[in-house]
């Protein structure tokens, strides 16, 4: 890359996070700048997937600018990650509106190449050991009633992370004991119980996505196992029948409706709790082509036959996404538990 001296740079790069804050002393110290950095190396010689235009019922919504600045302001001081961001979320600005952030541990870089995803790929730092304090703190800062945590995958790591996992948890509730917290993790695939620790901080709510239907696991998640997703959330609630399990799906990748049906009866094979559906969109022309956009009316027709099922919470809509609305969602599951036991208690009376 092209070396730029540190008033250059400050001189081009004024207000952003990037500018040389000493910028009027002049320094001509040469850095070296990393802007055009790639964060897929492993999609560059993929084909070139035009990217459809977006339907009218597909836009982000802006409540509170205030607010959203607020909020990047922590996680930017906290010098944190968030899923919201690296991923791409349509629901950033809604969200951060609302102080909602998504956390995402163990740094910016994941050891997959999922086809849909936009987290960089790559090879990934150490973990900072500082993190799960600076996670707590920013959780009290944003006086947060519910917390989702998530990583990207760390196939690198012995234990998969899953340790991390544990101290983050374990000092998020030392700091907000009234806090509930969820944690989207990965799939400890090749971990073995390594997985088992996450689980002995309690979580609120456990979250894996099994993310697509089997016929395109190959194409979609490369690095995953369809079956062994299924077995990790089944272990998760054998293990703790108090904590709740969720899991989530993209449509709009090619799946036909009968193969959507059959993962939701997987899930429910497994105990899962709460299902998510949402529209998959494609984040670049390189990633995995979007083959169409649902109806919202088709959402609903989806919501209705998970609901049918079992599930006791489904949330789909063309922007549902895991954490989305992750707070108003787990008030609605410990009601709809307490309301499910009710009437097994009822019918058994009978």
């Amino acid at each position: 890359f092209k070396q730029k001296t540190a008033y250059e740079i400050s001189a081009c790069l004024v207000g952003s996070e990037m500018c040389i804050r000493d910028r009027e002393k002049r320094v001509r110290k040469p850095i070296l700048l990393k802007m055009n950095k790639i964060r897929h190396p492993e999609k560059q010689k993929n084909q070139i997937n035009p990217i459809k235009k977006k339907p009218a019922w597909i836009k982000s919504k802006l409540l509170n600018s205030k607010e959203f600045f607020l909020t990047k302001s922590i996680v930017n001081q906290q010098k944190l990650v968030t899923v919201c961001e690296e991923a791409n979320c349509p629901n950033i600005t809604e969200c951060w509106s609302k102080r909602h952030a998504t956390f995402m541990i163990m740094g910016d870089t994941c050891t997959r190449a999922c086809a849909f995803c936009d987290v960089k790929t790559g090879r990934p730092e150490k973990l900072d050991p500082f993190e799960p304090k600076k996670i707590a703190l920013a959780v009290k800062r944003l006086n947060l009633r519910h917390v989702v945590i998530t990583s990207v995958d760390r196939d690198d790591l012995k234990d998969g992370g899953s340790n991390h996992f544990y101290e983050t948890i374990k000092s998020t509730r030392e700091a907000n004991p009234e806090t509930t917290i969820e944690v989207l993790t990965p799939d400890f695939l090749r971990k073995g119980e390594a997985y088992k620790r996450v689980l002995e901080a309690m979580p609120d709510v456990f979250n894996h996505n099994i993310e697509t239907v089997p016929s395109l696991y190959l194409k979609v998640r490369p690095g995953s196992r369809y079956f062994s997703s299924l077995e990790l959330l089944k272990n998760a609630k054998q293990i703790n029948q108090e904590t709740f399990t969720k899991s989530g799906i993209m449509v709009g990748m090619g799946e036909t409706k009968d193969e959507i049906l059959q993962v939701m009866d997987d899930l429910r094979s497994a105990n899962v709790d709460f299902l998510t559906i949402g529209q998959y969109l494609q984040p670049s022309v390189k990633h995995f082509p979007l083959q169409r956009y649902y109806d919202p009316s088709e959402f609903k027709d989806l919501e209705v036959i998970a609901k049918a099922k079992g599930f006791l919470l489904v949330s789909s809509s063309p922007l549902t996404r895991s954490s989305y609305h992750a707070d108003e969602d787990f008030a609605k599951l410990k009601k709809n538990r307490i309301t499910s036991n009710a009437k097994s208690i009822d019918k058994e009376k009978h």
